[in-house]
Parts: C-alpha cells; sequence; structure tokens
C-alpha cells in the first residue's frame, strides 16, 4: 500500500502548475439509523490549518506513511469524536481532491501541499450517542476540532461545508446517499 500511495504522489507532482503535491487524508462518514449523517462545527481557531472560522463538515485527516486508508480514517474518527462504535458500509471508490485557496496555501501544513486528496469511508454508528465527546475527543489525547455536532441530511452537506470543499462534497452526495438509503433498510 505504500508504495502505491507514494507513487500516487508522485504523479500527481508532475501534474501540478505549482509544483505542490496533494496531501494524502481520509474520510469519515458516520450514518445514524435514519440515514442521517454526522457532522461537526468547526471551532475557530486563529491557527487552523485550513483557514479561521467556523463550518461544518465530516470527521477527516491525513494519512500516515504505510497506515491502511480505512484503519486511518477509524483512528480519524476516534480522535475527532471519540466514536469507536461502527460498522463499515463501503467506500467511495475515487480519491477526491480539493485546493486550498490561495491565501491558505502558505500557512497550511507548512506550505508544502496545495490542498488533499481524500479517499472516503462509509460507516454505520453502532453505539449510543453518549459515546460522542467532542470536548475531549480520543479519551482527551486530542485536541478538539469540532465545538458541536449533530445528524444531518446527506443533500445539505454541500450547503454547509468551507466554500473551497464543497466540489469534494457535491461530489460524495451521490455515493453517499446510497449509503444513507442502506443504513435505512436495515442490516442485511
Amino acid at each position: 500500500m505504500l508504495n502505491l500511495l507514494r507513487w500516487m504522489a508522485m504523479v500527481e507532482r508532475l501534474h501540478e502548475p505549482d509544483g505542490l503535491p496533494y496531501r494524502l487524508c481520509v474520510g469519515a462518514a458516520v450514518f445514524r439509523h435514519d440515514g442521517r449523517v454526522w457532522v461537526g462545527e468547526r471551532v475557530a481557531v486563529a491557527d487552523a490549518e485550513e483557514g479561521f472560522g467556523t463550518w461544518w463538515q465530516m470527521p477527516q485527516g491525513g494519512l500516515d506513511a504505510e497506515e491502511d486508508p480505512c484503519e486511518a480514517a477509524r483512528r480519524e474518527l476516534w480522535e475527532e469524536t471519540s466514536i469507536r462504535s461502527v460498522s463499515l458500509l463501503g467506500e467511495v471508490p475515487e480519491w477526491l481532491a480539493y485546493d486550498l485557496p490561495a491565501e491558505l496555501r502558505a500557512k497550511a501544513w507548512g506550505g508544502r501541499y496545495r490542498g488533499q486528496k481524500q479517499k472516503w469511508f462509509a460507516f454505520r454508528f453502532d453505539g449510543e450517542e453518549a459515546e460522542i465527546d467532542v470536548c475531549r475527543p480520543g479519551d482527551g489525547h486530542h485536541k478538539p476540532e469540532f465545538g458541536r455536532w449533530r445528524w444531518e441530511e446527506v443533500e445539505r452537506l454541500p450547503e454547509i461545508v468551507v466554500e473551497f470543499k464543497r466540489e469534494v462534497y457535491r461530489a460524495l452526495v451521490p455515493h453517499l446517499r446510497r449509503f444513507a438509503e442502506q443504513v435505512r433498510r436495515g442490516p442485511s
């Protein structure tokens, strides 16, 4: 897997006008029994990698070297929300990328990346909502990224995310719609 990820990053650099690669990243779409998906409102901090402000998004984060993307999605989910009680529904087949606005590129991730290329996974939430803790995520071992959370309709996702991530979320909607329906139908 590591060689494939390195190769993808190298090929990506060859086709970029500014020479910066995408940061490899994973995302987790977590569905409640009624087909709504988990979203968190980003905490507004001045030193945030992706800019100052608040917006809603699903959990996401960097893919470590030699890490399996699905396991990375589970790790990020726990580090950002404390959620562990999930079952894998599937994955979005393609990697989706977004570019950071020019004013954020020099600041985010030390100026080494133009944006993120993401692999998304869908999970069914199997736990109780008391498990979700965005104030002390990962058993209090991780800095909070979200101030509050809610369950949201898949169709609304592109409306509530920060502008530079909207195209990725629009591309996700058809895939997530299928997972939402799968969850509403119940276990097979």
